[in-house]
């Protein structure tokens, strides 16, 4: 296991180590940085909000910077969206979700104890966020002590019919709280792409039996899939959604969990007992929320869409130029994320020796990319220059022709 590289600085898509070597981050550190590091617009807004109110207990407490953005994330947000729930990152957003859904059902009397997710998914590392995750090697040792999810396939390009014939069997059977769902791409297990049509008549289907769906928006929100939000591309629109990643612009932890006025309704009542108990110590804290409405001011900016679109026609571009290579598979590009298959003969899970190679070659040539098994992907911050593009598309094509 090679050491770990010694950062001193970063500055817009560009990180710098000790020894003075320059790593362009086209990953976005885990798909988090969406305005490039170092933004003095953020920094600013946080060393300002320091200096005003660092922090409150948010029980009987608000402030500005919290009010000001749960009404902005509800002014972009799918219209259905009415509730903003803190929380500290993705995986308590997906926490959030998931003991929201169950309590909807509970505060009404109706016990519902089945979750539908669907195989490949990731939702965080919490334990309830591993529960509707895919299990594997990461969860083997906690495997004991996750609830029971009922999986369905991951809907691969003519496998359609058959995942919404298992969907619809489990919707039917009954007893179903919810289905959570990362819309229309998943992530980690290797950015995969899928039908927005069946999403769309999942998502109809489960809301005409009262089954509560879970957009989880962690990686896929502010602007990725180049639509503010995943859902913004689904013409039915999830009951619940969770946020974070892109939220603070990458620059300081936040989870948001949003919801429907039918979910809020299910807890608004003088019973104590029908409260939602959740909170965590810095739940809305101030300098986190200023920093996420600094994030919003850019990416709410003409400039960022126009970005956003820019890097959607260069991956389209390079698509077509690696389309056809021996050693790729499956190129797809949704928005700002470009993802191909390394066209080895092993499998293609997270594990596969592809990646100890590439992550060090790529590395060494001054590129941040971090596959998933042989999965190659690009996600970089949206102010990501054309002549940076450029070298990382000719860096990728080397490679490609060397291997």
């Amino acid at each position: 296991m090679p050491e770990p590289e010694m950062l001193e600085r970063a500055e817009g898509v560009n990180l710098y180590t000790k020894d003075g070597k320059k790593i362009i981050d086209v990953i976005s550190s885990w798909w988090v940085n969406l305005h490039g590091h170092s933004h003095p617009y953020i920094a600013n807004a946080i060393a300002e909000q320091a200096n005003t109110l660092e922090h409150v207990i948010f029980a009987g407490f608000t402030h500005e910077p919290a009010i000001r953005l749960a009404e902005r994330l509800l002014e972009i947000l799918p219209d259905n969206q009415s509730k903003i729930f803190f929380s500290d990152n993705g995986s308590t957003a997906t926490e959030v979700a998931i003991k929201m859904a169950f309590q909807y059902f509970h505060n009404q009397g109706e016990e519902r104890k089945k979750i539908i997710a669907i195989d490949g998914s990731y939702h965080g590392d919490t334990f309830g966020a591993m529960s509707v995750g895919d299990r594997g090697p990461f969860t083997t040792p906690f495997d004991p002590y996750l609830f029971q999810v009922e999986f369905i396939d991951f809907p691969d390009k003519g496998k359609e019919e058959e995942v919404w014939n298992q969907f619809k069997t489990l919707i039917d059977g009954g007893d179903v709280a919810s289905f959570i769902f990362e819309p229309l791409v998943q992530g980690a297990s290797g950015m995969r792409v899928y039908s927005a049509e069946l999403l769309d008549r999942m998502i109809a289907y489960a809301q005409q039996q009262d089954v509560i769906c879970i957009a989880d928006e962690v990686m896929t929100g502010f602007g990725r899939l180049g639509t503010l939000f995943a859902a913004d591309q689904l013409h039915h629109k999830p009951d619940i959604i969770c946020l974070s990643k892109g939220l603070t612009g990458g620059v300081l932890p936040m989870g948001v969990t949003s919801c429907t006025d039918k979910i809020q309704e299910a807890y608004r009542t003088n019973d104590l007992m029908k409260t939602f108990f959740h909170g965590h110590s810095f739940t809305g804290n101030p300098m986190i929320c200023a920093s996420a409405n600094a994030s919003l001011d850019l990416l709410l900016a003409e400039e960022c869409e126009v970005n956003r679109r820019r890097i959607n026609e260069r991956h389209l571009a390079f698509q077509q130029q690696i389309n056809g290579h021996s050693m790729v598979r499956n190129c797809r590009v949704l928005g700002t994320i470009l993802a191909f298959d390394i066209n080895t003969e092993k499998d293609t899970s997270y594990f596969n020796e592809a990646r100890h190679h590439l992550y060090p070659y790529f590395i060494s040539k001054g590129l941040l990319l971090r596959p998933l098994g042989n999965v190659i992907y690009l996600i970089p911050p949206y102010i990501i220059s054309d002549s940076d593009l450029d070298y990382v598309y000719a860096t990728i094509m080397e490679f490609l022709n060397s291997y």
